[in-house]
């Protein structure tokens, strides 16, 4: 049998861990890997055109299946592309390894082309990043970054120089198996008891629900039951607690409503669960605060917290329910219902229609997405004002997914996570809500679409404007400066990449293009005209915000810009 080199070893170790593609761009440090994969049975190479993308959509296949993703990127520029999404999958917690090819090993240090230092540059976006110099080393280095991934949910890093990848192995085959990780963490009884007492004697609960409630679903619909609680949830925790959920009063934060604000900012005591919402501005000062979280180490990072336990959601919440005692008074909880209804009617009204109107408001939009799309639709979303109108307009139901760089906050991310969500599911419709800049930051990926034969849908919000930016401007009471964007033709941009490409200009175009994007077989965009003076408002606006909004008003006047500001005032006090 012939000998194996070590970029031969380590797909096949990729392949034992069950890795099914590896994303990237090619480059000659990345050749002995890229030619292992062409003659692997089991593991194909993803042709992205940025490896940028090739980090965000490996982060999109992780995020989604909850197994291990990896990227690759030549020495030098080529590996340095991959940071962005990297830094987005670590912040993110989702499994990812990464293959930072290197320039010759005899070069190294001699200042030689392209050359870097990936194993110090990655290490701030990785829980684990190490350079591979001799053959002994593998495959225990690139098993040992596997483990990690999957242990730590996060980025593991191998740096691998184009020589060494192509030296003979000294091992023939993988050494261990990579098992699928069940662990259950649990506080203990004194704990558990702890947490007990202080909500038996709470009179208004609120639960604040995270990304960490995923897979406990029943276990917190029983709990907010027996507490009468509302519960209220992060963005990212929005997939796993909005459906089938009659406790349910929204988001609080800057994207969310004044329901659930108000939930959290009345109620004696706040029960944390699998979260770590950043907003200090957003917690009740008053409230007694219980913290339940996986991570020792987020406990009272946000806020200040009386009692911190470290548990997974499901585990925990099941260890407290036989020892609560039912509450009978549920004031507080029908109080914030019905505020959430009334919020839910507010935000639904801001959406309009198309009869009758001139201009194309963005929640219709979202409205309109939220009502095609399919049941099991998977939705990605640019940061800024897309991510506003996914939050406050897809409606999650147990089978939906939706990503966006949450935490990192990344531009440019919704095509990138499509294409890695459409790989992995290639049956299911994936939707993104791209903004019109963040499309065009890495647009070159139209491309890809065509290329791998990925029915992608886009719905692209075209407001001419980095939105939020200029929102955030003004709350400031700054004038908007260098936000404008002068876009190309998104439409006809997407029909020369191959893919089909719809323009809505009229409220009444957007809902026929848009399901006619959805019923194409192959990738389609929709560029979407929207209403660039749309106004975001907060759960809880603060006295600076409306002094902002009036100093940037009379300084728009005073630079001749008085035509925005009656634009403005129309658009949001009709």
């Amino acid at each position: 049998m012939a000998k194996k080199n070590l970029a031969e070893l380590l797909v096949d170790t990729l392949s034992a861990a069950g890795v099914k593609r590896v994303y990237g761009v090619a480059g000659d440090s990345l050749n002995g890997i890229t030619e292992a994969i062409r003659t692997h049975e089991s593991i194909k190479w993803i042709h992205v055109r940025h490896e940028e993308t090739a980090a965000f959509a490996a982060g999109a296949e992780a995020h989604l299946t909850g197994s291990l993703a990896v990227c690759a990127g030549s020495c030098g520029p080529g590996n340095l592309h991959l940071i962005n999404g990297l830094y987005d999958a670590n912040r993110s917690r989702v499994p990812v390894l990464a293959i930072a090819a290197h320039i010759p090993s005899y070069e190294i240090g001699s200042r030689y082309f392209q050359e870097t230092h990936p194993e110090s540059i990655f290490r701030e976006c990785s829980h684990y990043c190490e350079l591979v110099s001799q053959a002994e080393q593998m495959p225990r280095i690139l098993e040992i970054a596997i483990q990690t991934a999957l242990a730590k949910r996060g980025v593991a890093v191998i740096v691998l120089p184009g020589d060494v990848a192509l030296r003979e192995a000294i091992n023939s085959k993988p050494r261990i198996h990579f098992p699928e990780m069940s662990t259950t963490i649990r506080p203990s009884d004194e704990e558990i008891a702890k947490v007990v007492g202080i909500l038996n004697e709470s009179r208004k609960v609120t639960i604040l629900g995270g990304a960490g409630c995923a897979g406990a679903h029943n276990e917190l619909i029983e709990l907010a039951g027996k507490l009468k609680a509302p519960i209220v949830h992060a963005l990212r925790g929005k997939e796993f607690i909005e459906y089938d959920n009659p406790f349910d009063v929204g988001m609080t934060g800057l994207l969310g409503f004044p329901s659930g604000y108000r939930a959290m900012m009345d109620c004696d005591t706040l029960l944390m669960l699998g979260t770590d919402f950043p907003y200090q501005q957003f917690y009740p000062e008053k409230a007694t605060i219980i913290q339940v979280d996986i991570r020792g180490e987020q406990i009272g990072r946000r806020t200040k917290v009386d009692l911190g336990v470290v548990g997974d959601v499901q585990t925990t919440v099941r260890a407290l329910l036989p020892n609560l005692t039912e509450k009978t008074d549920d004031k507080h909880l029908s109080t914030s219902v019905q505020h959430y209804k009334k919020a839910r009617k507010e935000m639904d009204e801001l959406a309009g229609g198309e009869v009758g109107e001139k201009s194309i408001h963005p929640q219709y939009v979202a409205k309109v997405i939220n009502e095609l799309a399919a049941k099991d639709a998977i939705f990605t979303c640019d940061v800024g004002t897309p991510t506003i109108w996914a939050a406050r307009y897809l409606e999650m139901n147990g089978k939906r997914r939706l990503l966006g760089s949450f935490s990192h906050g990344s531009m440019a991310s919704a095509l990138p996570q499509a294409i890695g969500a459409q790989l992995v599911y290639p049956d299911r419709q994936v939707i993104t809500l791209s903004g019109d800049g963040g499309l065009a930051m890495l647009m070159g990926d139209l491309l890809s679409l065509r290329q791998l034969g990925l029915p992608v849908k886009l719905i692209v919000f075209d407001n001419s404007a980095l939105g939020f930016v200029e929102l955030e401007m003004k709350a400031a009471g700054l004038l908007d400066f260098a936000t404008e964007l002068h876009n190309p033709d998104f439409a006809k941009m997407a029909d020369a990449a191959g893919v089909l490409g719809l323009k809505a200009n009229l409220p009444e175009q957007v809902r026929p293009m848009i399901a006619q994007a959805l019923s194409h077989p192959g990738p389609a965009l929709v560029e979407v005209v929207v209403n660039r003076q749309e106004l975001i408002v907060p759960p809880s606006v603060k006295l600076d915000q409306v002094m902002g909004f009036s100093l940037f008003m009379m300084k728009a006047v005073l630079n001749g810009r008085g035509s925005e500001v009656i634009d403005l005032l129309k658009t949001n006090l009709t």
